[in-house]
């Protein structure tokens, strides 16, 4: 099976869950040069040795990029729908075993009581816990497959050994040369010797490979080393670091929002909210008009994962928000969102451990409940606040008072986030929570701190990594998700291929956002690449799943096929023409409006551009040579109660 990747130009990206590491003696990249950590100064900035030039300089977090001395894994280029529930469930067992020892140091004998007691062999059991440290993505305890695997070596043991002694006799050593110095050390006594020296990348996966307490200890940093290896009683499980435990919660905003254009009042918005338990900082949100579902969690784990630079520049706000980084412990409610399998594989991949409240305890929760009880008191000072209850609503007009717009409101939101909440003392705490987080992050005199979490290399990645997957076969026609078909020629290789195992037609991987179903991504299996597919009929406009199944529901109710894709097609463009007549007089058909208009912007925590202020599509011009440009949307909200 091949395919010229040049035939087609859609939008494609490698999926990469690699990471920059940002703490003393890591290697980045910054412009053309490449720089050693030497000092990590705060949350923005850090001083960087120039590797070749020996000059010093400040160098900004924001930009800086990973560099090839920063490993790299297999499994990055996996999408998570290819591991089969056999080998997630060995890979689980795995790291039940190895868990005890991946966040404190273990002596060998508590390895090999370990291994006895789960009757494996105490090299398999540093094994599995060198590569889990290695990636911090469940995936490398996955089984590997028969034949040539990562880790083996085509090299001599003439070779290995010399590698290996020019490694221990000259990279771990308080003069810390560098790995390039290393590599070229490796070459000069393979020249002296007589033998054919091996690729530069071999030395360097092997220095990669080394512990970094071995490492930190070797070349000069033994009290760093002991200070972030050495286990401190009490600190885990418990929420005593920075991003050992997020909670994660929704609850409809206690303010009627307004439209854009006739500023007239279409309800209230939902919002997704993650709270650090360490420091109280919050971590990330999510903001809509929609009703809480598995996109809903994606946005907020995404925000909240990634740093908040270009989050904050979209809204105009000139603020602190320093946070980042994979959290180890998510806390979440029963909700089915968050109960989804798609979620719960995405937090294993990526070594966050999903901890559900239990049923009828709700002190389990009192940290995010406490703090949205916070937003929402400073909510009710608000003009068009529905307050918490009738009674404190007595006598008020809330949709005559209204008065913000759903971007009006989250910029004041994050005013109250970045300015004020993150700065107030905290009572719990007896400093402010940006306050804990920084001596959680940095330390102070008394206390080390656990350094700057690593930022996800590639931001698409990881937001598709938590948004909704199915898998499909490939007809002559395409695929079709929700009765809709989409296809693109990065498809038609795979057309009616049969699985080898079972005979039945191949599945494959998508992937999409449920604001906009116009299009979704295809992972492609050769070239390991996720390409945007849109819909075979390009007359499609950009469309909501929830606007598609209300048309779906219209159409059945009328006795119609709501499986006819042309059918759809009409009736949504009807209703979008009702909607239109009927947006100034009617508080939903406002609200339908500007759902669209926010689904239409695609801002996204991977992408925080407003999408809807950029040219055309080829779907947007076939949709509006077919009178299906109205800025409108439609959504099935009455069944949400408050939010209606």
């Amino acid at each position: 099976m091949s395919f010229d990747e040049n035939s087609f130009m859609g939008e494609s990206f490698s999926p990469n869950r690699g990471k920059l590491i940002i703490e003393v003696g890591s290697f980045v990249a910054h412009e053309t040069s490449i720089y050693r950590i030497t000092q990590v100064l705060d949350f923005e900035s850090v001083v960087g040795c120039n590797v070749e030039t020996g000059r010093s300089l400040p160098l900004r977090i924001q930009e800086l990029s990973a560099t090839n001395d920063q490993p790299l894994q297999s499994q990055s280029y996996l999408d998570i729908e290819e591991i089969s529930d056999k080998d997630w469930k060995e890979a689980e067992r795995r790291y039940s075993i190895i868990h005890p020892f991946v966040d404190r140091a273990a002596t060998r004998q508590d390895i090999e009581d370990r291994a006895e007691d789960h009757k494996i062999a105490t090299s398999t059991l540093y094994r599995w816990l060198k590569a889990y440290k290695d990636s911090k993505l469940l995936s490398s305890l996955i089984p590997k497959k028969r034949g040539w695997t990562e880790g083996n070596t085509r090299l001599s043991k003439e070779l290995e050994q010399l590698i290996e002694n020019v490694i221990k006799d000259y990279y771990l050593k308080t003069q810390r040369p560098t790995i390039q110095k290393t590599v070229r050390e490796v070459k000069r006594v393979c020249l002296l010797r007589g033998i054919s020296p091996p690729g530069s990348s071999a030395v360097r996966e092997r220095i990669i490979k080394i512990s970094e307490k071995k490492k930190l200890r070797a070349r000069g940093f033994k009290e760093k080393a002991d200070n972030k290896f050495t286990p401190t009683p009490g600190k885990f499980p418990n929420a005593n670091y920075p991003l050992a435990v997020i909670q994660i919660d929704h609850t409809p905003v206690d303010l009627i929002l307004v439209d854009d254009v006739y500023r007239l009042p279409i309800g209230k918005p939902w919002i997704t909210l993650a709270i650090d338990v360490y420091s109280r900082m919050v971590t990330g949100y999510y903001l809509s008009f929609d009703p809480p579902s598995g996109t809903s969690v994606a946005m907020c784990v995404a925000h909240s994962i990634l740093p908040k630079e270009e989050w904050l520049t979209l809204h105009n706000i000139e603020a602190k928000w320093p946070v980042w980084g994979f959290p180890r412990t998510i806390h979440v409610d029963n909700g089915a969102d968050f109960r989804a399998g798609n979620f719960r594989d995405s937090c294993s991949m990526h070594g966050i451990h999903l901890e559900f409240r239990p049923v009828k305890v709700p002190r389990y929760g009192g940290h995010i409940e406490r703090l949205l009880g916070t937003f929402l008191s400073e909510i009710h000072d608000l003009p068009g606040t529905t307050f918490s209850s009738i009674k404190d609503r007595d006598g008020y007009d809330s949709e005559k008072e209204s008065m913000m717009s759903k971007s009006e409101f989250e910029e004041w939101l994050i005013i109250l986030i970045c300015k004020l909440y993150h700065n107030r003392k905290h009572s719990n705490l007896g400093m402010s929570p940006f306050k804990q987080w920084e001596i959680g992050i940095l330390g102070n005199a008394t206390q080390p701190g656990v350094g700057l979490a690593p930022v996800p290399t590639e931001r698409l990645s990881l937001q598709l990594d938590f948004l909704p997957s199915s898998k499909r076969t490939i007809q002559t026609f395409g695929t079709t998700i929700d009765t809709l078909t989409y296809y693109s020629e990065i498809m038609r290789p795979w057309i009616n291929l049969t699985d080898s195992e079972t005979g039945k037609n191949r599945k494959y991987i998508f992937r999409r956002d449920l604001r906009d179903i116009s299009s979704i991504w295809f992972f492609e299996p050769n070239l390991r690449e996720y390409f945007k597919v849109p819909l075979a009929n390009q007359a499609w406009p950009s469309v909501s799943i929830w606007e598609f199944n209300t048309v779906k529901e219209k159409l059945k109710n009328e006795g119609s096929d709501s499986s006819n894709e042309h059918l759809v097609l009409n009736a949504l463009t009807e209703m979008r023409h009702q909607v239109e007549e009927s947006k100034q007089r009617t508080k939903k058909a406002r609200r339908q409006s500007q759902r669209r208009k926010e689904h239409e912007k695609q801002i996204s925590p991977a992408s925080p551009i407003d999408k809807s202020k950029s040219q055309p599509t080829l779907a947007t011009e076939a949709s509006n040579k077919l009178g299906l440009d109205i800025d409108l949307d439609l959504g099935d909200v009455e069944g949400y109660g408050d939010i209606a």
